[in-house]
């Protein structure tokens, strides 16, 4: 589902020359595109609070440095953006494949030492279980681990920056623009599949396998690692994959909210104040919660806003599969019947697991 919407995304901002939130700002109403600005900007700050969150207990467990600093410290990571955007967004891409790189690395070299049973996880791959829509819990985290993929502020940041690189502007310079930007995109969110699957299977084969089955905090699972894999420095891999994902999702969300911003509102602000409104949401209901609840209460709010990023995910996907299947916006670009079928298709299942969820919590 990612690799698709993320290929319609990029194929919008070629094809138009105009991103999702733009046109978004010219097809519909006022009060239509403000409720859609308003929903990206929650799905942004719901983002950059799961990076506040993940980079913070990872200073914690890296430097001892206590949780409520942590969450003031991550503020300054502006300093980095603003550093990397004055030399230009190719040393920005070029910070991310690292950061990237670095979950990767860290993450791949854990699952080689957890030894877990390959032949379970494929088939479970492809044979889900139906328990993921009947237990509350288990749809719960998933449709967090769906938000936290398809995150919807992406689509509209893929939209945009797609239109910074350099091709020309003919039919067959657009073409070859979709395919190259549909090539790096399939890689990282094949990447990204990978890295989500390395967390789950390290996981049961870590600690399920070994009868540690209340193991939900990210503290614990730091400290159970290396022990439980006999393994020295397993858990300082686990701690530096958190800061990694936790600065490159820091990266993105600034970008994706310059360009909601000037999409639906026209409003442009510099980087650095852009950067501090997104981080000032972010970190003021961390402390919060920080202050009253500790680190149990960090957890549930991690999770929470992965939740929050996958209700918000059909509010921007309609559009985006509305708009690539218009002839009059796409021209000979726009989606074929059957690429219409599979598009509508995933807003569907989308829209329909959050909608199950929310039935799921009011049952209680």
């Amino acid at each position: 589902m990612a690799i698709l919407l993320q290929s319609l995304a990029l194929k919008l901002g070629v094809a138009t020359e105009r991103d999702l939130a733009q046109l978004c700002h010219e097809e519909y109403r006022r009060w239509v595109s403000i409720s859609l600005w308003i929903g990206a900007e929650i799905a942004i700050a719901a983002c950059d609070l799961a990076e506040v969150i993940g980079s913070a207990i990872a200073l914690e467990l890296l430097f001892h440095i206590p949780l409520f600093y942590g969450v003031l410290i991550t503020g300054l990571d502006v300093l980095l953006i603003l550093l990397l955007q004055r030399w230009g967004f190719r040393y920005v891409e070029a910070l991310v494949i690292a950061l990237i790189g670095t979950i990767i690395a860290m993450f791949g070299v854990q699952m080689f030492l957890s030894k877990p049973d390959y032949w379970p996880v494929l088939r479970n791959l492809v044979i889900p279980s139906t328990s993921i829509l009947t237990n509350p819990s288990m749809l719960y985290i998933a449709i967090g681990i769906l938000g936290a993929t398809v995150m919807p502020h992406n689509l509209y940041l893929h939209s945009s920056i797609v239109q910074s690189r350099r091709y020309k502007r003919t039919p067959e310079g657009k073409r070859e623009a979709i395919h190259m930007a549909n090539v790096d995109s399939a890689l990282a969110l094949t990447l990204a599949l990978f890295v989500n699957a390395a967390i789950l299977i390290v996981a049961a084969a870590v600690f399920y396998r070994s009868g540690h089955y209340d193991v939900a905090a990210i503290q614990d699972a730091y400290k159970l690692l290396s022990p439980l894999l006999g393994a020295a420095g397993a858990s300082t891999l686990f701690a530096l994959a958190l800061l990694a994902s936790g600065q490159n999702s820091s990266i993105t969300g600034t970008l994706a909210g310059q360009i909601v911003m000037e999409g639906f509102i026209h409003l442009k602000v510099s980087p650095w104040q852009r950067r501090l409104i997104t981080r000032g949401l972010a970190i003021i209901p961390t402390i919060i919660v920080v202050a009253i609840n500790g680190e149990r209460g960090t957890e549930k709010l991690l999770i929470l806003s992965q939740v929050i990023l996958s209700l918000q995910l059909s509010f921007a996907v309609v559009p985006l599969v509305i708009f690539t299947g218009d002839r009059a916006k796409m021209g000979e670009f726009v989606n074929a019947r059957w690429l219409k079928v599979l598009a509508w298709t995933t807003a569907v299942v989308i829209a329909g697991l959050n909608a199950w969820l929310l039935v799921q919590t009011f049952r209680g």
